[in-house]
């Protein structure tokens, strides 16, 4: 048994002498793992890690068995990610979302296809934020735990959407929510394109992804989110903080 197609590196692991555990993401497997031989040698090590793209080759005498990588760099994502904090946590968060919440060998094209134009989109910095959140609500969707963000749940109006319902995914608007607005999510005007996104919008926009990744995609493997993941909010958040509270020193001097 073997195939050969570009891949995107979620997870590598060391294993035994030089050897190392990875876990590969294709269009037609889905994560893949296998054993990169060398791969965690001086000379192959560069090759494997998580967030480069690569062209692999994997063998197995059984297609059920481990088998082995073999891989040419195409890509170095995570060296690029590298220059920066924010983009290196943008990398392991969405590596570590692919790896734990697609099924092992389960092919889902669209989820690889928005890591194709995220990971290369990461040196950008904060401004990748809206990709990797929308790319999260793909992941949800291609899982079965999709969104509905066209219509208010309560109303069925289109207009002034400002939440979403922990329970069912639907968004509310303002007037649907009354007093039950505090035990909604925010919805972020990015998403529905009524406003531009900025720190505080792409913290509720991780807030509302995080929220339904945690409980359904994870929750349904009796998994917690990744830690990477919960990472990035808290960092998003904290940059959401500091701007906020530089924005009221601003005004009030």
């Amino acid at each position: 048994m073997e195939w050969d197609a570009p891949a995107i590196v979620l997870d590598v692991r060391p294993y035994g002498e030089g050897d190392a555990l990875a876990t590969v993401m294709t269009e037609e497997h889905g994560p893949h793992r296998g054993l990169a031989r060398g791969g965690a040698s001086r000379g192959k090590a560069a090759t494997w890690q998580a967030g480069n793209m690569v062209q692999v080759h994997w063998t197995a005498r059984l297609s059920d068995q481990l088998g082995s990588f073999a891989g040419e760099l195409i890509h170095a994502g995570a060296a690029h990610a590298m220059q920066d904090a924010l983009s290196l946590s943008m990398l392991t968060a969405i590596c570590t979302v692919a790896e734990g919440a697609v099924p092992e060998r389960e092919p889902h094209p669209r989820i690889f296809d928005g890591l194709l134009r995220l990971i290369p989109r990461l040196p950008f910095g904060a401004a990748t934020l809206t990709n990797l959140i929308e790319w999260e609500l793909v992941v949800l969707s291609d899982l079965g735990y999709g969104l509905d963000l066209t219509s208010c749940a309560v109303t069925g109006r289109t207009e002034g959407l400002a939440y979403v319902s922990p329970k069912t995914g639907r968004a509310v608007s303002e007037e649907g929510a009354g007093a039950w607005a505090g035990r909604l999510l925010p919805l972020p005007g990015f998403l529905t394109a009524t406003a531009p996104p900025d720190m505080a919008a792409w913290r509720d926009g991780l807030r509302l992804t995080g929220h339904f990744l945690a409980r359904d995609a994870f929750g349904n493997q009796h998994r917690p989110l990744p830690q990477a993941r919960a990472m990035l909010y808290d960092r998003v958040s904290a940059i959401a903080a500091e701007q906020t509270k530089d924005d009221v020193t601003k005004n009030a001097g």
